[in-house]
């Protein structure tokens, strides 16, 4: 479409009908086949939309009117919803959210992935989808009249400043306005951005779902705390429940939460919680699922896909700290997990190690490079469970898992698109995928994950 012929003007109003969401969360409008992204409204909703910017291919909008309300329709109960970029689908029935997960998934597979034959199954969600991230990363700015704490407004970097968060646990939310409030009587000042200038950079706060245990980080731009004692005392005196303060520096300019020095103030270097019976061990930058209780259905449902047997040797690409490998390793002869982050498997180990679970190896290292390494070495996996991030399994991972050629593929993904592109991979290469469950971790935001089970074709 060329400029000539782009049927809107930036700034005007148009009347339109709602058709979908996209996978941040806007509504999708068409005025004369012209692609308009407009966000806080839902599909089968009418409205009036002033167009805020004009691409050649789409453009944006904001609802400025609504004419007719989707059934569907919520009241969005955190009061700095509109202004906060954190969540984009509070204003949406948890089940439609459900549905509209599900649909997402299956629609990227017919798409992207070109399958479109097997079940993609209702979104697995939660009895109570409030309060359930135990993990806190909240920038700290100063403003006139003190400390600032919050989430970006959405697609800024300007800090909403808020009390509480909806979707976080009330551990956390107690950690960050106690630390604020502690620091603003102390007078340290909050990170300025723009002028590299300040203090305190971000507040970070872990708590065990089942132990209660309570990690309070502290991120600063200077090697140096202001007020130390008095600060680790009065967050000692105001939060009993904290098990651990930490002080981690970043003096560099960047937009990256953690610096690479890290050093614990007071208390443990790691607080402790489970996934299932699995005791896992969490320091200040352990990567540690966010949502506990959802990751245990996610799991639950990738070893129910694994159909794994005492005799079964898995290996785990993309493994991390090893929570899905000792998932496994409870039903498999041995599984062997690989991870490129060092941190991650010296984590790995001391978790396999606090579970009394040896039937485990982990190596460091990529994948496609140490699981050929492994075979060549006559390892032999009948199960291979992938993990990775969001931009999918590296190409020479996927042709490696076609020439290893186990009985069965267990593909957990947090990206629907790359999911899609992997399985159409591994679907060329001799594998036919059988099912699809969405898992919700996050909810009241447009995050899926997903596990798909593949079987070798005979």
């Amino acid at each position: 479409m060329s400029k000539h012929n782009i049927p809107v003007q930036k700034n005007q109003q148009y009347e339109v009908m709602f058709e979908d969401l996209t996978h941040e969360g806007a509504a999708v409008a068409k005025i004369d086949g012209y692609t308009l992204f407009v966000p806080k409204a839902l599909p089968g909703e009418r409205g009036v939309v002033k167009v805020t910017k004009v691409n050649k291919g789409y453009g944006f909008g904001r609802l400025m009117e609504r004419l007719e309300t989707s059934e569907h329709r919520a009241e969005p109960p955190c009061p700095v919803y509109h202004q906060c970029g954190g969540c984009q689908l509070q204003h949406l029935s948890y089940d439609a959210q459900l549905r509209q997960k599900q649909k997402m998934v299956q629609d990227v597979l017919e798409r992207i992935g070109k399958i479109s034959d097997i079940p993609v199954h209702p979104t697995l969600g939660m009895d109570d989808p409030w309060r359930y991230r135990n993990k806190a990363q909240v920038p700290v700015a100063t403003r006139e009249g003190g400390l600032v704490a919050g989430f970006y407004q959405e697609r800024t970097h300007h800090i909403i400043d808020m009390d509480e968060c909806l979707i976080q646990q009330e551990a956390n939310d107690k950690v960050v306005q106690t630390v604020k409030d502690i620091a603003n009587k102390l007078h340290i000042k909050g990170y300025d951005e723009e002028k590299h200038k300040g203090v305190l950079r971000h507040v970070v706060a872990r708590y065990g779902l089942v132990t209660k245990e309570v990690m309070v980080v502290l991120v600063t731009r200077t090697n140096d705390l202001p007020h130390k004692e008095q600060l680790i005392a009065e967050i000692r005196d105001r939060l009993p429940e904290v098990k651990s303060i930490v002080h981690n520096i970043n003096t560099r300019r960047t937009n990256v939460i953690f610096g690479d020095q890290t050093d614990v103030l007071w208390g443990e270097e790691y607080i402790y919680d489970y996934i299932g019976d699995v005791k896992f061990a969490i320091s200040a930058r352990s990567f540690y699922q966010v949502n506990p209780e959802q990751t245990k259905v996610l799991y639950d449902k990738a070893l129910e896909y694994a159909q794994l047997s005492s005799e079964d040797t898995v290996i785990d690409a993309y493994c991390g700290i090893g929570t899905i490998s000792l998932f496994l390793a409870q039903k498999a002869k041995h599984v062997y997990g690989v991870e490129i982050v060092p941190q991650a498997i010296d984590d790995a180990k001391r978790n396999a190690k606090l579970n009394n679970i040896d039937n485990v190896d982990f190596a460091v290292g990529e994948a496609e490079k140490v699981i050929p390494w492994w075979y060549a070495q006559g390892i032999r996996a009948d199960v291979i469970v992938v993990d990775p991030p969001r931009k999918g399994c590296d190409e020479a991972l996927l042709n490696t898992i076609i020439q290893m050629k186990p009985k069965r593929v267990v593909y957990v993904s947090c990206n629907p698109a790359t999911l899609a592109r992997d399985l159409r991979v591994l679907e060329d290469g001799g594998y036919q995928t059988k099912e699809v469950q969405p898992v919700d971790m996050f909810p009241h935001t447009m995050h899926v994950e997903s596990v798909a089970i593949l079987e070798i074709k005979l």
